[in-house]
């Protein structure tokens, strides 16, 4: 409860109550709160608890997830800055993987969580090389045309590939873009025969990119992704590379008590 003291005048009960609610879900668990959980937390009925969280999902500081549901920080808290970012516990896991990964491999690597099917990339380590790429965190990617969302998109049901198609519309990024539900269908089915999803040149001409999906007990979690610039690669190097970055998703999905799920 809020005390009504001297020097509290100006406080707002509503919005105090709404950052203790972010406040709990930030430093909740992995697999997001209740909202059972949250009402005994804040002493206040459920009913005025819900309304807290369902305001709170609709601006993007929460976000529910299934099953339960449960509640988890949500992407404008991640859109405050990379300090936010490093703040949410997955970006804390997938941090040392990524370097692992970007060492192995010499490309930027990012990881990404599922928002609702889009991928939402929340951490990020660059090349050990000169290149860098302006890849911005917090924010939505299509999923059509990058590795990441369709490696999410390929551990879905067929129904959200189709929802979302529908949502975006699939926009042209490059010649090379799927734009058809039907391609993008059967790219995701070569995506689970081998485990690992290639955006080769189709969001941005000259830029590769190979992702691998990454599991919590409740199912898809996001996606891990490494990017470099389009060489004339041989089937034998991107097999290698898609199986170095399925190997740093598995790593991820046991971190987060998921199961790796190999092709």
């Amino acid at each position: 409860m809020i005390a009504n003291r001297r020097g509290d005048r100006y406080r707002v009960a509503s919005v105090v109550r709404a950052l203790q609610v972010v406040t709990l879900v930030a430093d909740g668990p992995l697999e997001g709160l209740t909202l059972s959980a949250i009402t005994r937390s804040l002493g206040t009925s459920k009913s005025t608890a819900y309304a807290l969280v369902r305001t709170l999902v609709e601006g993007g500081y929460v976000r529910a997830v299934d099953p339960g549901p449960r509640y988890q920080p949500g992407m404008e808290l991640v859109r405050l800055g990379d300090a936010a970012t490093r703040s949410i516990p997955l970006g804390r896991i997938c941090h040392p993987i990524l370097l692992d990964l970007s060492r192995e491999t010499g490309l930027t690597t990012r990881a990404a969580i599922c928002d609702d099917g889009y991928p939402v990339f929340v951490e990020r380590v660059d090349s050990p090389g000169a290149i860098r790429f302006h890849t911005p965190l917090g924010v939505r990617e299509l999923p059509h045309t990058s590795s990441a969302g369709k490696a999410i998109l390929a551990a879905l049901p067929a129904g959200v590939t189709e929802r979302l198609a529908t949502e975006t519309g699939l926009p042209e990024r490059t010649a090379k873009t799927l734009q058809t539900v039907g391609d993008l269908l059967a790219d995701l089915a070569d995506v689970r025969r081998r485990g690992y999803a290639l955006d080769d040149e189709e969001d941005a001409p000259g830029v590769f990119c190979i992702g691998a999906a990454f599991f919590d007990h409740g199912g898809v979690a996001g996606a891990l992704s490494a990017t470099g610039i389009k060489l004339d690669l041989s089937p034998d190097r991107v097999a290698e590379l898609g199986a170095a970055v399925r190997a740093a998703a598995d790593r991820v999905s046991i971190e987060l008590g998921g199961t790796p799920r190999t092709p």
